[in-house]
């Protein structure tokens, strides 16, 4: 198959205001991600809503979430969310020295006690199974609020490259 797996549409005004509720560019509007999930506007509803409180309504640091999402991204080798959330990492505090170290975050004295219990988190919903230690190292660091946040930003980002991938979506443009 070549290109992508269904068509990319126009995001509805609606979802359109409602990404500018959140504070989101124009370029929010162009995303292909949201073009592809455009062809299902309830489905796409429900994935920006998600989305953009997991960014925007969080008590963890916004850096730790794009700590765990680039680390997602690396492992599930998806260079679309890869790319997008690198930019998003060095914006909200993560350095470059960090993201070098990232895939080796285990090896690195980098990361604090509480950031790799969360990358440790990310991993473990990328695999599919979350050990009772990597909870209980969570639990360590984390409230429950905090922990929910965490659990569900892995989760949702575990999601996401598979979704890309199923689309088959290329590299927006700015990052080709």
């Amino acid at each position: 198959m070549s290109g992508e797996s269904v068509p990319l549409v126009e995001v509805p005004a609606a979802i359109c205001e409602r990404l500018a509720e959140f504070g989101a560019s124009d370029r929010a509007n162009r995303a292909l991600l949201y073009r592809a999930l455009a062809n299902q506007p309830e489905i796409l509803t429900g994935w920006i809503e998600l989305a953009w409180r997991l960014c925007q309504h969080c008590a963890t640091p916004r850096r730790l979430r794009e700590l765990m999402i680039v680390r997602g991204a690396q492992v599930a080798g998806c260079e679309y969310e890869l790319r997008n959330h690198k930019d998003l990492a060095l914006a909200n505090g993560v350095t470059a020295a960090e993201l070098e170290f990232l895939p080796e975050w285990r090896l690195s004295s980098t990361f604090s006690s509480g950031e790799r219990a969360a990358l440790a988190l990310a991993e473990a919903m990328l695999a599919g199974d979350v050990p009772d230690d990597v909870l209980a190292d969570l639990e360590i660091h984390f409230s429950p609020q905090e922990r929910v946040e965490l659990i569900v930003t892995a989760g949702f980002y575990a999601m996401v490259p598979r979704v890309v991938s199923a689309f088959r979506l290329p590299l927006e443009k700015r990052h080709r």
